[in-house]
């Protein structure tokens, strides 16, 4: 029976910038050279989470996102169950709600009949600033 060994250990190079040798010192130093600058360049530029967090969620757009989401819940709350069953918002842009309707027959009904209702009743919860107009679609 052969017994497994472990596996070697692999290296791990040093973090940040190569130590200088005693002759590379000694010539710095006859040179009159500052190489602190060169040291802090070549060392590894790690950033605070805190830094790097905004950056990442604006490029998420999660604000945006959150704000879908919460037009999600006042709709399926403040609006018919009949209504709600057939016809979700699907998108916000610049002012416009974007809802799919499942058919045409209720795509005329919502136009037609209750379409004042609707963005009356969000832009109650929301303002008008966010919500200006409704566009419907069949999808």
């Amino acid at each position: 029976m052969s017994q497994m060994l472990p596996p070697p250990p692999r290296y791990i190079p040093p973090l940040g910038p190569p130590k200088l040798s005693r002759r590379q010192q000694v010539l710095a130093q006859w040179r009159r050279l500052d190489l602190t600058p060169l040291e802090k360049e070549g060392g590894i530029r790690a950033k605070p989470a805190s830094a790097l967090l905004p950056a990442v969620l604006c490029d998420l757009r999660i604000d945006r996102r959150r704000g879908e989401a919460e037009i999600v819940k006042v709709w399926n709350s403040v609006l018919d169950p009949n209504l709600v069953a057939h016809a979700q918002p699907t998108g916000l842009h610049k002012g416009t709600l974007f809802v799919t309707v499942d058919s045409s027959p209720w795509l005329s009904e919502i136009v037609r009949y209750r379409r004042k209702e609707i963005l009356s009743r969000l832009q109650h919860s929301f303002g008008r600033d966010l919500i200006s107009k409704i566009s419907f679609r069949v999808g």
